[in-house]
C-alpha cells in the first residue's frame, strides 16, 4: 500500500497544482475574449442552441435529462467515492485509490473559481435544467464528467482482461460526449462554454495521473535494492601473477 510521503506532497504541488493554475489562467483568458472583444461570438453559438431547441421532443427531452445527470456534482462525487473505495480495496495503493478524487478536485477548483469571475450568461433559449447559481463559462457538468472519466478510461489500461479493458475505456469516453450534447441541447451552455469545460477536464485528468505516475515510478526506485559492487581483494606483495 505504502505510506505518505513528503516527496508525494511536493511533486502534487509541482505537477498537479502549479500546471492547474496554468490551466486556470488560460480558462480565465479565453472566458476574458468571449465576454469582450470576442462578445458577439455568442450570438452566433445561440444559433446552434436554437435548432436543438427547435429540434425537441418529449423522448429527447427525457434521454438528455437522464444524460445530463451524468455530470451532476453528485453523481460524479458518488462514482468517485464509490471507484476509489474500490480500488483502495482490491490494491492496498493509496496513491492509485486517490487519482479520480484528484482529478475531479482539481477540475471543481479551477471551474467554481473561472465562473465565478467571468459571469457569462447562458443561451436565450428555454433552459429544460435547473440554471445553477454559476455562470455559463465553462461548463461544469462537462468538466466534471470529462475529467472523473478520462482518467478512469487512463486507469483501465491496468485491467487484466482485454474485452472489460476496451469496454470500460470506450464507455468511460462516451460519457462526456453525451453530458455535452446533454447540456447544448437542454440550453444550459454555448459552445465554447462546453468545449472549454472539456479542456478543463482533459487538463485535470492528465495532470492527476500524470502526478501518479511521477509517484509511482519514484516509489518503485526506493523500494530497489541496492546495486551489489563487486568488491577486488588487491593482490599481497607476496602472490605471483
Amino acid at each position: 500500500m505504502g505510506r505518505f510521503h513528503r516527496d508525494d506532497a511536493r511533486a502534487f504541488v509541482s505537477r498537479a497544482i502549479a500546471p492547474g493554475v496554468g490551466v486556470w489562467l488560460a480558462i480565465l483568458g479565453i472566458g476574458a475574449l468571449l465576454t469582450g472583444p470576442f462578445r458577439g461570438l455568442a450570438r452566433d453559438e445561440e444559433a446552434v442552441n436554437r435548432v436543438l431547441a427547435d429540434e425537441r421532443n418529449p423522448t429527447w427531452n427525457t434521454i438528455t435529462m437522464l444524460w445530463s445527470h451524468i455530470g451532476n456534482t453528485e453523481y460524479v462525487i458518488g462514482v468517485c467515492v464509490l471507484v476509489t473505495a474500490v480500488l483502495l480495496w482490491r490494491t492496498r495503493d493509496w496513491r492509485w485509490s486517490v487519482v479520480p478524487a484528484i482529478a475531479i478536485s482539481l477540475q471543481a477548483t479551477i471551474f467554481v473559481i473561472a465562473t465565478a469571475i467571468i459571469g457569462r450568461p447562458r443561451p436565450t433559449v428555454e433552459h429544460l435544467d435547473p440554471a445553477p447559481p454559476t455562470s455559463s463559462y465553462p461548463s461544469g457538468h462537462v468538466g466534471a464528467s470529462t475529467a472523473l472519466y478520462l482518467v478512469l478510461a487512463l486507469m483501465a489500461g491496468r485491467i487484466a482482461r482485454p474485452w472489460l479493458r476496451w469496454l470500460t475505456t470506450v464507455l468511460c469516453l462516451l460519457l462526456p460526449l453525451l453530458v455535452t450534447y446533454a447540456r447544448l441541447y437542454r440550453g444550459m451552455h454555448h459552445v465554447t462554454d462546453v468545449a472549454v469545460g472539456m479542456l478543463n477536464g482533459i487538463g485535470c485528468a492528465l495532470l492527476a495521473y500524470g502526478w501518479w505516475r511521477h509517484r509511482s515510478r519514484a516509489a518503485s526506485a526506493e523500494q530497489l535494492p541496492a546495486p551489489v559492487v563487486p568488491v577486488v581483494q588487491p593482490r599481497g606483495a607476496g602472490e605471483q601473477a
